[in-house]
């Protein structure tokens, strides 16, 4: 009985954590869907600006609009590889030809989606700069892997201790973030989940750079819990793609864009 309630109450709390926020209803859309997907590729990463009472919490620990992230994998019909194929059909049975994205969401876990859920949300791609193909196609065979993990919680609360001022969160609270665990994960969130995929082939993200006294530079990876979705954007590695709602190409120019009357507004 108790479990019962325990969980009816956590699925509540989930519920409203998920819900959109009265300030965010009216979240005004400034990129082009349509054209995103026609340059969307393999690996790339996909941020959003989330718009829920989660997202709000997060954009207060990260000090970013970009509160959530998730990696594009293609179309199922597209795979070439039996076993991501196969474990995809098992966590999706929607239009083999939709494209689709894996992500780590509260109340959800880590699962797979139509990238067309999001298409009234705001968006930027960060693109793995450099990956080559072969490396492409092994970043969405990791991150199939990790379909059905559930999300960790524990670890924004972790995330939150880091960044908050010592003050506010003691740093004797035990922590989960530099527990070591052999083998898969139980639980992630959605920048640690990518950030490890990208890890699995030693593409770089915001790696530790020793510099030694003989002028000899070395990279470590970071823990791949450390991540959050701010971090894709600020990486060197990743190249910023953005998609305007109107483009300097469709409006021949800057000075030719569809401004409204400023006077006839005022009157």
């Amino acid at each position: 009985m108790f479990r019962v309630a325990r969980d009816s109450l956590w699925e509540s709390i989930t519920g409203w954590l998920n819900g959109i926020s009265k300030s965010n209803q009216e979240l005004p859309i400034i990129n082009n869907f349509d054209h995103m997907m026609r340059d969307l590729r393999l690996a790339d990463v996909i941020l959003f600006e989330g718009r829920s009472r989660v997202s709000e919490v997060i954009k207060i620990i990260t000090l970013s609009p970009w509160t959530h992230a998730a990696i594009y994998i293609g179309r199922l019909d597209e795979i070439k590889n039996p076993r991501t194929a196969a474990i995809i059909s098992k966590h999706y049975d929607g239009d083999p030809s939709e494209p689709l994205v894996i992500e780590s969401l509260l109340g959800y876990g880590t699962i797979v989606n139509p990238i067309s859920l999001y298409k009234k949300e705001n968006l930027r791609i960060c693109r793995p700069d450099g990956l080559s193909n072969e490396d492409q196609n092994k970043v969405v065979c990791f991150a199939t892997e990790h379909l059905g993990i559930n999300y960790d919680v524990r670890q924004i609360l972790d995330l939150a201790r880091f960044l908050f001022p010592y003050a506010i969160l003691p740093r004797e609270w035990r922590s989960s973030l530099f527990q070591h665990n052999a083998g898969k994960p139980t639980a992630i969130v959605c920048s640690s989940m990518i950030a490890r995929c990208f890890q699995s082939v030693s593409f770089p993200i915001l790696p530790i750079v020793e510099n030694n006294h003989k002028e000899r530079i070395r990279l470590r990876k970071r823990n791949f819990r450390l991540f959050t979705p701010t971090d894709f954007d600020y990486s060197p590695y990743f190249k910023i793609i953005k998609f305007p709602t109107l483009t300097f190409a469709e409006n021949a120019n800057y000075q030719t864009l569809p401004w409204e009357d400023e006077e006839k507004e005022i009157n």
